[in-house]
């Protein structure tokens, strides 16, 4: 192939009126290229050819076209990368290199994308210090606890500094919307101007033309409390929170290939939350490639929305609690003071923890689980049913796995087995209502510490400790004042002897 210096050569010595015939002698070219180069007016040689040849590969092709077809119909996190296809290849006995792979597949994405018409257009953005942010979910798979497990993992992304943050949860329900938020505006130390999400059920209701939304209740609030105006995406147009769509992908190669091996999901988010500082400290930002990401994190952070504190995220439901004190909620049950059995609660779901209320008042709070067929119990919610079914004490399942302080679970054993010791101890029991348990926990370990093992002691030191306080002295009031002060008289007690007549003195 020539060179641009040759091409410029033969055409400066044509214009100086020297032949092809000598031009091509003096270069060693021959006259039809020389012809050719100066008829186009070309100043670069190209060459296009017309079949490529493929050595190596020709034999493999129907394979790798399989493949590729394949690859292709599978969803966007499943695909493989051409140098996965090679190694497919590899294993189907292709014993060439890896460029010749690369550069077909490549040409096959080119052809097949021009097949389907014209790629579009798009509009660079740029977004001012604390205007907008960007929310959006992913689905990855990671080994909790030893076992394989699908999460859907939440990202947000400020749009000026490119800053992300990442944490995992186990749905995509709307109270988990709500503690992503939270927890990216602590991280961030504030919020934005506004919020750009998809068209998540979570959030938006009903859908009109163009951008008008009808948004959820509970998710306008969220947005009110951290004074943030919410903007939805057209649908089936990711590119609007393209930031977001683009940290989705390049995160996931960072962050979960391979699958993270942790133990609970606590540990999970804290390496999460690591990895995005680092990420942010090492990456140079795409618009100023003078500053790393964080270092323009840094410069935003007094332009963000100062929040005033965690929105109050959750989401409310009212179930009704079983005679067995239970309630139903995401197909786990909890359990919920006596004093609700056969009544309508409200229950309350946040991201970590589950919330019962009566008639507003608190019966009960569990950390939420996840799964099925799942129940937690909470002893202490059984009390007063225990105190008139003292039986229940030795098979009851909220007793069976009950960890006991230390005291208490002495005097249990110290009481024994049997009918007795059951009804003694549950009368101990039964006494934390309405003292507490530290001071029941107080009161045994003074019992024991005296040799006594029974109901009777322990209520004792307990009545005893209530009764500490001394009533309040009563002040004796004033003495009235007397209008005749007496005077000191003994002559008047001699009046007061009497002569008696004589036959009364005889008769006495």
């Amino acid at each position: 192939m020539l060179t641009v210096e040759t091409i410029a050569r033969v055409r400066r010595e044509h214009a100086r009126g020297k032949s092809i015939r000598a031009i091509a002698r003096e270069l060693r070219l021959s006259r039809k290229t020389v012809t050719k180069y100066l008829a186009s007016g070309d100043t670069d040689a190209r060459y296009e050819r017309q079949a490529q040849p493929y050595p190596q590969l020709g034999p493999f092709l129907a394979e790798l076209d399989r493949l590729l077809e394949a690859n292709e119909s599978q969803p966007l996190r499943n695909r493989l990368d051409k140098r996965q296809l090679f190694e497919s290849l590899r294993r189907a006995g292709y014993a060439g290199g890896y460029d010749a792979v690369r550069r077909y597949a490549g040409r096959w994405a080119t052809i097949r994308a021009a097949t389907r018409g014209k790629a579009e257009a798009f509009i660079p953005l740029s977004f001012a210090p604390g205007e907008a942010y960007q929310f959006d979910w992913s689905e990855e798979i990671v080994v909790l606890a030893g076992v394989t497990t699908k999460l859907q993992v939440a990202h947000v992304r400020l749009c000026h500094s490119r800053m992300p943050y990442v944490r995992a949860y186990p749905r995509q329900t709307q109270e988990m919307v709500f503690d992503a938020h939270a927890r990216a505006f602590a991280f961030w130390g504030g919020a934005c101007e506004r919020g750009i999400y998809d068209n998540m059920k979570t959030a938006v209701d009903a859908v009109f033309v163009g951008k008008e939304r009808k948004f959820n209740r509970r998710f306008a609030q969220m947005c009110s409390h951290y004074r943030v105006e919410a903007t939805a995406c057209t649908p089936a147009a990711g590119w609007e929170k393209g930031q977001v769509e683009n940290q989705v992908g390049n995160l996931r190669q960072r962050l979960f290939v391979p699958r993270p091996q942790v133990k609970t999901l606590d540990e999970l988010n804290r390496s999460l939350e690591d990895a995005c500082v680092a990420y942010a400290q090492e990456s140079r930002h795409p618009d100023d490639r003078d500053r790393t990401v964080w270092q323009v994190f840094e410069a935003e952070r007094p332009a963000l929305v100062r929040i005033p504190g965690p929105f109050d995220g959750f989401r409310e439901t009212t179930v009704s609690a079983s005679k067995t004190c239970l309630v139903r909620f995401d197909r786990n049950r909890y359990s919920v003071a006596a004093k609700a059995a056969n009544k309508p609660v409200q229950l309350r779901a946040y991201a970590d923890r589950i919330v019962v209320r009566l008639d507003g008042e608190v019966v009960a709070e569990h950390a939420r689980v996840f799964g099925r067929d799942r129940t937690r119990y909470e002893p202490l919610h059984y009390l007063p049913v225990l105190a008139r079914k003292p039986g229940a004490l030795r098979n009851g399942a909220p007793f069976k796995d009950w960890e006991l302080p230390p005291n208490l679970a002495k005097l249990r054993a110290r009481l024994g087995r049997s009918d007795d010791a059951d009804r003694q101890f549950v009368g101990v029991l039964a006494a934390i209502p309405e003292d507490g348990l530290d001071a029941v926990e107080e009161a045994s370990r003074l019992a024991l510490a005296d040799g006594l093992c029974s109901r009777d002691a322990v209520l004792n030191i307990l009545a005893r400790g209530r009764d500490t306080a001394s009533p309040p002295s009563l002040a004796a009031p004033p003495t009235p004042p007397l209008r005749l002060v007496p005077t000191a008289d003994c002559a008047r007690y001699d009046r007061l002897r009497v002569s008696l007549p004589e036959v009364d003195r005889g008769a006495a």
